[in-house]
Protein backbone atom coordinates (compact mmCIF):
# COMPACT_ATOMS: atom_id res chain seq x y z
CA UNK A 1 0.00 0.00 0.00
CA UNK A 2 1.08 3.55 -0.67
CA UNK A 3 1.33 5.95 2.24
CA UNK A 4 -0.13 9.43 2.55
CA UNK A 5 1.44 11.85 5.01
CA UNK A 6 -0.58 14.79 6.31
CA UNK A 7 1.28 17.62 8.03
CA UNK A 8 -0.53 20.04 10.33
CA UNK A 9 1.40 22.86 12.03
CA UNK A 10 -0.27 24.14 15.18
CA UNK A 11 0.15 26.71 17.92
CA UNK A 12 -2.48 27.21 20.63
CA UNK A 13 -5.14 25.31 18.69
CA UNK A 14 -6.72 23.25 21.47
CA UNK A 15 -10.20 23.97 20.08
CA UNK A 16 -9.40 22.63 16.61
CA UNK A 17 -6.81 19.83 16.63
CA UNK A 18 -9.23 17.03 17.54
CA UNK A 19 -11.64 17.96 14.75
CA UNK A 20 -8.77 18.30 12.28
CA UNK A 21 -7.56 14.82 13.21
CA UNK A 22 -11.02 13.24 12.91
CA UNK A 23 -11.85 14.88 9.58
CA UNK A 24 -8.48 13.93 8.07
CA UNK A 25 -8.87 10.34 9.27
CA UNK A 26 -12.37 10.17 7.77
CA UNK A 27 -11.15 11.57 4.44
CA UNK A 28 -8.29 9.06 4.14
CA UNK A 29 -10.57 6.21 5.21
CA UNK A 30 -13.03 7.13 2.45
CA UNK A 31 -10.25 6.77 -0.12
CA UNK A 32 -9.51 3.16 0.85
CA UNK A 33 -6.32 1.28 0.06
CA UNK A 34 -3.88 3.68 1.73
CA UNK A 35 -1.75 3.74 4.83
CA UNK A 36 -1.36 7.16 6.35
CA UNK A 37 0.32 9.20 9.03
CA UNK A 38 -0.82 12.52 10.44
CA UNK A 39 2.05 14.63 11.75
CA UNK A 40 1.18 17.51 14.06
CA UNK A 41 4.16 19.82 14.63
CA UNK A 42 3.55 22.09 17.60
CA UNK A 43 5.33 25.41 18.12
CA UNK A 44 5.47 25.09 21.93
CA UNK A 45 1.79 25.83 22.52
CA UNK A 46 0.87 27.43 25.83
CA UNK A 47 -2.59 25.89 26.01
CA UNK A 48 -3.63 22.20 26.05
CA UNK A 49 -2.96 21.48 22.37
CA UNK A 50 -0.14 19.01 23.04
CA UNK A 51 -2.02 17.30 25.87
CA UNK A 52 -5.00 16.69 23.58
CA UNK A 53 -2.74 15.34 20.84
CA UNK A 54 -1.01 13.01 23.31
CA UNK A 55 -4.40 11.70 24.39
CA UNK A 56 -5.31 10.85 20.79
CA UNK A 57 -1.86 9.41 20.08
CA UNK A 58 -2.34 6.79 22.81
CA UNK A 59 -5.19 5.23 20.82
CA UNK A 60 -3.95 5.85 17.26
CA UNK A 61 -0.30 5.25 16.37
CA UNK A 62 -0.85 6.89 12.97
CA UNK A 63 -0.87 10.22 14.79
CA UNK A 64 2.66 11.59 15.21
CA UNK A 65 3.61 14.60 17.29
CA UNK A 66 6.66 16.85 17.10
CA UNK A 67 6.94 19.43 19.86
CA UNK A 68 9.38 22.27 19.22
CA UNK A 69 11.46 23.81 21.98
CA UNK A 70 9.96 27.23 21.24
CA UNK A 71 7.85 29.02 18.67
CA UNK A 72 9.85 28.96 15.44
CA UNK A 73 7.14 30.65 13.41
CA UNK A 74 4.76 29.60 10.67
CA UNK A 75 7.47 29.37 7.99
CA UNK A 76 10.16 27.16 9.49
CA UNK A 77 8.04 24.71 11.45
CA UNK A 78 5.98 23.23 8.55
CA UNK A 79 9.13 22.83 6.46
CA UNK A 80 10.79 20.81 9.21
CA UNK A 81 7.78 18.49 9.40
CA UNK A 82 7.87 18.12 5.62
CA UNK A 83 11.33 16.61 5.97
CA UNK A 84 10.10 14.10 8.55
CA UNK A 85 7.21 12.76 6.47
CA UNK A 86 7.62 9.28 4.99
CA UNK A 87 4.62 9.17 2.65
CA UNK A 88 4.54 8.70 -1.11
CA UNK A 89 2.46 11.88 -1.13
CA UNK A 90 2.61 14.65 1.46
CA UNK A 91 -0.27 17.02 2.21
CA UNK A 92 0.11 20.34 4.03
CA UNK A 93 -3.00 21.30 5.97
CA UNK A 94 -3.51 24.18 8.41
CA UNK A 95 -4.94 23.54 11.87
CA UNK A 96 -7.47 26.37 11.82
CA UNK A 97 -9.94 24.39 9.63
CA UNK A 98 -9.92 27.12 6.99
CA UNK A 99 -8.40 24.55 4.64
CA UNK A 100 -11.15 21.90 4.25
CA UNK A 101 -9.70 18.43 5.04
CA UNK A 102 -12.31 16.86 2.76
CA UNK A 103 -10.39 18.19 -0.26
CA UNK A 104 -7.76 15.56 0.50
CA UNK A 105 -9.94 13.08 -1.44
CA UNK A 106 -9.92 15.22 -4.59
CA UNK A 107 -6.20 15.89 -4.27
CA UNK A 108 -5.31 12.21 -3.96
CA UNK A 109 -7.52 11.32 -6.93
CA UNK A 110 -5.71 13.93 -9.03
CA UNK A 111 -2.35 12.62 -7.80
CA UNK A 112 -3.39 9.10 -8.80
CA UNK A 113 -3.80 10.41 -12.35
CA UNK A 114 -0.10 11.32 -12.35
CA UNK A 115 -0.07 14.98 -11.28
CA UNK A 116 2.89 15.55 -8.93
CA UNK A 117 1.61 18.83 -7.44
CA UNK A 118 -2.03 19.45 -6.53
CA UNK A 119 -2.69 22.79 -4.87
CA UNK A 120 -5.72 24.31 -3.20
CA UNK A 121 -6.58 27.76 -4.53
CA UNK A 122 -8.89 30.15 -2.69
CA UNK A 123 -11.58 31.10 -5.20
CA UNK A 124 -13.45 33.01 -2.49
CA UNK A 125 -13.27 33.56 1.23
CA UNK A 126 -15.66 34.16 4.10
CA UNK A 127 -13.00 36.09 6.00
CA UNK A 128 -12.85 39.88 6.26
CA UNK A 129 -13.28 41.31 2.75
CA UNK A 130 -10.56 43.90 3.23
CA UNK A 131 -8.09 41.22 4.35
CA UNK A 132 -8.98 38.97 1.41
CA UNK A 133 -8.54 41.90 -0.97
CA UNK A 134 -5.14 42.72 0.53
CA UNK A 135 -4.00 39.10 0.22
CA UNK A 136 -5.17 38.96 -3.39
CA UNK A 137 -3.36 42.22 -4.16
CA UNK A 138 -0.20 40.77 -2.63
CA UNK A 139 -0.39 37.65 -4.81
CA UNK A 140 -0.82 39.85 -7.88
CA UNK A 141 2.15 41.97 -6.87
CA UNK A 142 4.31 38.87 -6.45
CA UNK A 143 3.14 37.64 -9.86
CA UNK A 144 4.12 40.92 -11.53
CA UNK A 145 7.56 41.36 -10.00
CA UNK A 146 8.53 37.69 -9.91
CA UNK A 147 10.90 36.15 -12.42
CA UNK A 148 8.98 32.89 -11.96
CA UNK A 149 5.32 32.23 -12.70
CA UNK A 150 3.59 31.97 -9.33
CA UNK A 151 0.18 30.68 -8.28
CA UNK A 152 -2.57 33.13 -7.33
CA UNK A 153 -4.31 32.69 -3.94
CA UNK A 154 -2.17 29.69 -3.06
CA UNK A 155 -1.27 29.47 0.64
CA UNK A 156 0.66 26.18 0.67
CA UNK A 157 -2.37 23.92 1.17
CA UNK A 158 -1.90 21.07 -1.26
CA UNK A 159 -0.53 17.62 -2.08
CA UNK A 160 3.08 17.05 -3.13
CA UNK A 161 4.55 13.91 -4.61
CA UNK A 162 7.58 12.34 -2.90
CA UNK A 163 9.79 13.58 -5.76
CA UNK A 164 8.72 17.17 -5.04
CA UNK A 165 9.35 16.72 -1.32
CA UNK A 166 12.87 15.44 -1.95
CA UNK A 167 13.66 18.40 -4.21
CA UNK A 168 12.47 20.84 -1.53
CA UNK A 169 14.52 19.04 1.15
CA UNK A 170 17.66 19.18 -0.97
CA UNK A 171 17.37 22.96 -1.35
CA UNK A 172 18.28 23.26 2.37
CA UNK A 173 16.96 26.80 2.76
CA UNK A 174 16.99 27.82 6.47
CA UNK A 175 14.12 30.28 5.97
CA UNK A 176 12.20 28.97 2.96
CA UNK A 177 9.39 30.55 1.00
CA UNK A 178 7.57 27.30 0.27
CA UNK A 179 5.03 28.72 -2.19
CA UNK A 180 7.86 30.19 -4.24
CA UNK A 181 9.78 26.90 -4.12
CA UNK A 182 6.84 25.00 -5.61
CA UNK A 183 6.54 27.58 -8.39
CA UNK A 184 10.32 27.53 -8.95
CA UNK A 185 10.40 23.73 -9.32
CA UNK A 186 7.88 24.09 -12.12
CA UNK A 187 6.53 20.53 -12.28
CA UNK A 188 3.03 20.02 -13.74
CA UNK A 189 0.35 20.98 -11.28
CA UNK A 190 -3.41 20.94 -10.88
CA UNK A 191 -5.49 23.52 -9.03
CA UNK A 192 -8.52 22.71 -6.90
CA UNK A 193 -10.57 25.85 -6.11
CA UNK A 194 -12.37 26.13 -2.81
CA UNK A 195 -14.19 28.65 -0.70
CA UNK A 196 -12.21 29.42 2.44
CA UNK A 197 -14.52 29.28 5.46
CA UNK A 198 -14.25 31.73 8.32
CA UNK A 199 -12.32 30.62 11.38
CA UNK A 200 -14.90 29.30 13.82
CA UNK A 201 -12.81 28.70 16.94
CA UNK A 202 -9.65 30.19 18.34
CA UNK A 203 -7.72 33.28 17.34
CA UNK A 204 -5.65 33.76 14.22
CA UNK A 205 -1.90 33.74 14.80
CA UNK A 206 -1.28 36.11 11.90
CA UNK A 207 -0.59 39.74 12.70
CA UNK A 208 0.78 42.71 10.81
CA UNK A 209 4.38 41.66 11.41
CA UNK A 210 3.95 38.03 10.29
CA UNK A 211 2.09 39.14 7.15
CA UNK A 212 4.78 41.71 6.36
CA UNK A 213 7.49 39.11 6.99
CA UNK A 214 5.83 36.69 4.59
CA UNK A 215 5.36 39.41 1.96
CA UNK A 216 9.00 40.51 2.07
CA UNK A 217 10.16 36.89 2.07
CA UNK A 218 8.19 36.26 -1.10
CA UNK A 219 9.52 39.39 -2.82
CA UNK A 220 13.18 38.88 -1.87
CA UNK A 221 13.07 35.20 -2.83
CA UNK A 222 11.45 35.62 -6.21
CA UNK A 223 12.46 39.02 -7.55
CA UNK A 224 15.31 41.52 -7.96
CA UNK A 225 12.89 44.20 -9.16
CA UNK A 226 12.97 46.22 -5.88
CA UNK A 227 16.76 46.49 -6.08
CA UNK A 228 16.56 47.70 -9.65
CA UNK A 229 13.83 50.16 -8.67
CA UNK A 230 16.28 51.70 -6.20
CA UNK A 231 18.78 52.29 -8.98
CA UNK A 232 16.09 53.58 -11.32
CA UNK A 233 14.69 55.92 -8.66
CA UNK A 234 18.20 57.25 -8.02
CA UNK A 235 18.57 58.18 -11.69
CA UNK A 236 15.12 59.81 -11.77
CA UNK A 237 15.75 61.85 -8.62
CA UNK A 238 19.13 62.97 -9.94
CA UNK A 239 17.58 64.05 -13.23
CA UNK A 240 14.80 65.97 -11.42
CA UNK A 241 17.38 67.67 -9.20
CA UNK A 242 19.28 68.86 -12.26
CA UNK A 243 16.08 70.21 -13.84
CA UNK A 244 15.06 72.03 -10.64
CA UNK A 245 18.56 73.49 -10.25
CA UNK A 246 18.57 74.66 -13.88
CA UNK A 247 15.13 76.24 -13.41
CA UNK A 248 16.25 78.14 -10.34
CA UNK A 249 19.36 79.32 -12.19
CA UNK A 250 17.33 80.67 -15.11
CA UNK A 251 14.84 82.31 -12.72
CA UNK A 252 17.69 83.95 -10.80
CA UNK A 253 19.31 85.30 -13.95
CA UNK A 254 16.05 86.76 -15.23
CA UNK A 255 14.88 88.22 -11.92
CA UNK A 256 18.17 88.94 -10.19
CA UNK A 257 16.93 91.69 -7.86
CA UNK A 258 13.53 90.19 -7.00
CA UNK A 259 14.41 86.50 -6.65
CA UNK A 260 14.02 85.08 -3.11
CA UNK A 261 14.38 81.33 -2.70
CA UNK A 262 13.58 81.05 1.00
CA UNK A 263 14.22 78.04 3.17
CA UNK A 264 11.08 76.02 2.26
CA UNK A 265 12.47 74.36 -0.91
CA UNK A 266 15.63 73.35 0.92
CA UNK A 267 13.70 71.80 3.82
CA UNK A 268 11.29 69.96 1.51
CA UNK A 269 14.15 68.66 -0.60
CA UNK A 270 16.06 67.55 2.50
CA UNK A 271 13.11 65.56 3.86
CA UNK A 272 12.39 64.05 0.43
CA UNK A 273 15.95 62.84 -0.01
CA UNK A 274 16.11 61.52 3.58
CA UNK A 275 12.84 59.60 3.13
CA UNK A 276 14.04 58.05 -0.11
CA UNK A 277 17.31 57.05 1.51
CA UNK A 278 15.51 55.34 4.39
CA UNK A 279 13.21 53.51 1.97
CA UNK A 280 16.11 52.33 -0.16
CA UNK A 281 18.16 51.28 2.85
CA UNK A 282 15.16 49.26 4.05
CA UNK A 283 14.91 47.46 0.71
CA UNK A 284 18.64 46.74 0.71
CA UNK A 285 18.40 45.59 4.32
CA UNK A 286 15.73 43.01 3.44
CA UNK A 287 17.99 41.43 0.83
CA UNK A 288 21.03 41.58 3.11
CA UNK A 289 18.98 40.00 5.91
CA UNK A 290 17.94 37.18 3.57
CA UNK A 291 21.59 36.56 2.67
CA UNK A 292 22.57 36.68 6.36
CA UNK A 293 19.96 34.04 7.23
CA UNK A 294 21.14 31.83 4.40
CA UNK A 295 24.79 32.14 5.43
CA UNK A 296 24.00 31.23 9.05
CA UNK A 297 22.48 27.95 7.82
CA UNK A 298 20.82 27.14 11.13
CA UNK A 299 18.40 24.20 11.54
CA UNK A 300 14.77 24.94 10.81
CA UNK A 301 13.70 24.05 14.37
CA UNK A 302 14.96 22.35 17.52
CA UNK A 303 12.76 19.55 18.80
CA UNK A 304 11.80 18.91 22.39
CA UNK A 305 10.13 15.55 21.85
CA UNK A 306 8.54 13.16 19.38
CA UNK A 307 5.61 10.83 19.80
CA UNK A 308 4.74 7.65 17.81
CA UNK A 309 7.50 7.95 15.21
CA UNK A 310 8.70 4.44 16.02
CA UNK A 311 5.49 2.99 14.53
CA UNK A 312 5.01 2.31 10.84
CA UNK A 313 2.08 4.06 9.12
CA UNK A 314 -1.07 1.96 8.91
CA UNK A 315 -4.62 2.19 7.59
CA UNK A 316 -6.92 4.72 9.28
CA UNK A 317 -8.79 3.40 12.27
CA UNK A 318 -12.55 2.99 12.08
CA UNK A 319 -13.39 3.98 15.64
CA UNK A 320 -13.16 7.49 17.04
CA UNK A 321 -9.80 7.81 18.78
CA UNK A 322 -9.69 9.64 22.08
CA UNK A 323 -13.41 9.49 22.73
CA UNK A 324 -13.19 11.49 25.93
CA UNK A 325 -13.38 15.13 24.94
CA UNK A 326 -12.47 16.55 28.32
CA UNK A 327 -9.38 18.70 27.93
CA UNK A 328 -6.63 17.27 30.14
CA UNK A 329 -5.28 19.75 32.64
CA UNK A 330 -1.83 18.26 32.80
CA UNK A 331 0.54 16.45 30.52
CA UNK A 332 -0.30 13.17 32.19
CA UNK A 333 1.52 9.98 31.33
CA UNK A 334 3.70 10.31 28.25
CA UNK A 335 3.88 7.28 25.99
CA UNK A 336 6.13 6.62 22.99
CA UNK A 337 8.13 9.79 23.58
CA UNK A 338 11.53 10.17 21.96
CA UNK A 339 13.55 13.11 23.31
CA UNK A 340 15.41 14.77 20.44
CA UNK A 341 17.09 17.77 22.00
Amino acid sequence: MKTISVITPCYNEEDNVREVYERVRAAVRSLGGYHYEHIFIDNASRDHTVAILRQIARTDTNLRIIVNTRNFGHIRSPMHALGQASGDAVILLASDLQDPPELIVDMVREWERGTPVVIGVKAASDENRLMFWMRTAFYRLIQRVSETETYQNFTGFGLYDRRVVEIVRNLEDPYPYFRGMIAEIGLPHAEIPYNQPERRRGLTKNNLYTLYDLAMLGITNLSKVPLRMVTFAGFVCSFLSVLVSFGYLVYKLLFWNRFTVGIAPAVIGLFLVASLQMLFLGILGEYIGAVHTLVQSRPLVFEQERVNFEHAPGPPTTESAGVAHDVPRGDGEEENVEPTL
